[in-house]
């Protein structure tokens, strides 16, 4: 390899540190002391052996070897996450309608279940920070909160400036994160190396064989430690395979687990200081700048999150299941820099909401994880189908390959629910919403889909009816957008009727989006002749692509197609949904929220890139 290539490769996995590595690289911050407070462990030393044991091979198993080493094979087109694992899956049983929809349904869940998580990880990560300030000076302890509030507050207002200015700076303060873990643990690692014994799997089984009930209790805050796996494979797109590897066994995993040990160690000595174990393995003299370090770490661990959220609600809005929202694009030369404001403010007042009402970190644990252990059984579960049905291995070994995990994710899942009414609620409350606004959404466009063909005419037979007796044909193209092929657009036919004029050219598009993340430009655009200088284009984009028609429409020059910018006027149809009680299509309280939706949803012209001084939006009221 050159010295270019391995520098650009240094550079790539320092930045996947900064962004991939956020979440689970401050869980050190609240993890152990949680798995003895929820538990109600003693602090024995057996107990702190078998604690990190536990702890030692939930890492390994969950993300060395689960998503490290095998969930990022499972690539879309290089692209990652759970909606491009739902797109492989549900592409793998395509012939299979009933699978393809229970997995579709499964997906959309747990995709609606990461906003939960969403606004768990940053309440419950800078509060945790923060509360640093109560060991260091405990007359403070009355301003963590308020401070927490503060720097969220900053944290959400700068979104729109987006993060392409700070954003170098992520990996090398994550990198010096990560080698204070190791400064802060391994000394006590070497003032007692005893507590290396734990890598034997023999007392995290001694653990559970002890305890039984309480130990399947605490496994509900151990999953704590892999909290940020997800993020392995939902930025895989960003950062590719090999950085995100290279970070993780080389950096990551010796810092995490030399400082689990670390706080192990120091445990075993001084078996009082669980109530903050991570603070108090610093000397005194570090506790105020390891405050800030912390709040540094863990505001880039929610920034990442928060720019997931974005990314996600763009591809989902990209593939029908969420309406448009307003997108800003906060860089010129980098397509992923987006700010949705709508998400940011909903997010911003939910996280307010749960550091105010839990109040502290370990309240939070409470509702933490049961988000993170749904979303991995959930992956699991897609990845089976993948393995047997797209990539065609045999039965046996997709089995043997999936099972395993499912039983552990399932055993994780099983164990968080034991949370719900202490604050589990909280996160699955949020995904419930979500999953029925995007069920809302995606099943009433369904409908609104069909009512349109229902009551419409072809294209090709209405254009042969009204060349029986040409319009008038005036200079220019006309481009009618319209959500279906062949299907004679309401803009069409108000246009028709109310300035009895047709444009020289007509363009009648459709734009759609496919469960891929990226179409590449030769397929971007097909086109069919409807005579008359009349014709019928489809654009294609992947989910993880900007929509921009008039782009798009330049690729026609290559067939024979010339638009003049200035002499180009977009038609839009524009419905009004009207719900109406009948026994047909969704609930009525469905249909009063999809009308709302639909009425509050962004506008198209925005969406598919039109310029706003060249276009004309036809209304029309739908039933449905």
């Amino acid at each position: 390899m050159s010295d270019s290539s391995n520098k650009n490769l240094a550079i790539v996995t320092l930045g996947a540190l900064g962004v991939v590595y956020g979440d689970i690289g401050t869980s050190p911050l609240y993890a152990l002391k949680e798995i003895f407070h929820s538990g109600h462990v003693p602090v024995t030393a057996e107990h702190v052996l078998g604690v990190l044991s536990l702890i030692f091979w939930t890492v390994t198993i969950v993300v060395s070897v689960k998503y490290v080493l095998l969930i990022l094979r499972a690539d879309n087109n290089g692209e990652g996450g759970l909606i491009a694992m739902l797109a492989l899956a549900t592409t793998a049983v395509k012939d299979k309608p009933r699978l393809r929809e229970v997995l579709l349904l499964a997906g959309l869940f747990g995709t609606a279940v990461f906003y939960g998580d969403g606004v768990i990880t940053p309440a419950i990560s800078v509060l945790s920070a923060v509360e640093g300030l109560q060991v260091v000076a405990p007359p403070l302890k009355p301003y963590v909160i308020p401070v927490t509030l503060i720097v969220l507050t900053g944290l959400f207002v700068v979104q729109r400036f987006g993060t392409a200015g700070i954003g170098r700076f992520f990996g090398p303060i994550t990198l010096l994160w990560f080698a204070v873990l190791i400064a802060l643990g391994l000394p006590h690692v070497l003032d007692n190396p005893t507590v290396l014994r734990a890598l034997n799997p023999l007392y995290a089984v001694g653990f559970f064989t002890e305890f039984k009930g309480l130990a399947f209790v605490a496994l509900g805050a151990v999953i704590l430690v892999v909290t940020g796996g997800e993020a392995l494979y939902a930025d895989l797109g960003h950062f590719g395979k090999k950085p995100i590897r290279i970070a993780w066994y080389g950096v990551v995993m010796p810092a995490l687990v030399i400082n689990y040990f670390g706080q192990g160690a120091m445990l075993l000595e001084q078996p009082a200081a669980i109530d903050n174990p991570f603070y108090k393995m610093a000397p005194s003299w570090a506790g105020m700048p390891l405050v800030v370090l912390a709040t540094m770490a863990t505001v880039i661990a929610s920034q990442a999150l928060i720019t997931a959220a974005f990314s996600v609600t763009r591809q989902a809005i990209q593939l029908g299941f969420l309406p448009r929202m307003q997108v800003v694009h906060t860089s010129a030369s980098d397509i992923g820099q987006i700010f949705v404001p709508f998400i940011n403010w909903t997010l911003f007042l939910l996280i307010v909401l749960a550091v105010v009402l839990f109040g502290t970190s370990s309240n939070l644990a409470s509702a933490y994880g049961i988000a993170v252990a749904l979303d991995m059984t959930i992956t699991t579960v897609m990845t089976f189908f993948v393995i047997r049905f797209g990539w065609k291995y045999p039965l046996w070994l997709a089995a043997a390959s999936t099972v395993f995990f499912f039983i552990i994710d399932f055993t994780f899942f099983a164990s968080n629910m034991l949370k719900l009414f202490h604050g589990g609620w909280f996160p699955l409350a949020i995904g419930a919403a979500m999953f029925a606004l995007m069920l809302t959404w995606r099943d009433g466009r369904q409908i609104l889909a069909e009512k349109l063909r229902t009551g419409s005419m072809g294209l090709k037979d209405f254009l042969d009816s009204i060349f029986i007796e040409p319009p008038l044909r005036v200079p220019g193209t006309a481009v009618f957008m319209t959500p279906q092929e062949n299907i004679a657009p309401n803009a069409l036919l108000h246009n028709l009727k109310h300035n009895q004029v047709l444009h020289e050219q007509n363009l009648f598009v459709t734009v759609k989006s496919h469960q891929v993340p990226t179409i590449p430009i030769g397929d971007r655009v097909s086109v069919a002749s409807l005579g008359r200088s009349c014709w019928q284009v489809v654009l294609n984009f992947g989910f993880k692509q900007e929509t921009d028609v008039p782009q798009a429409l330049s690729l026609l020059k290559d067939h024979g197609i010339e638009l003049e910018e200035m002499r180009t006027s977009y038609f839009l149809s524009r419905e009004l949904v009207l719900p109406k009680f009948n026994n047909e299509g969704m609930a009525m309280w469905r249909e009063k929220l999809f009308a709302n939706l639909h009425h509050n949803a962004s506008g198209a012209a925005d969406f598919l890139g039109l310029p706003p001084n060249r276009v004309v939006e036809v209304g029309a009221q739908v039933e449905i």
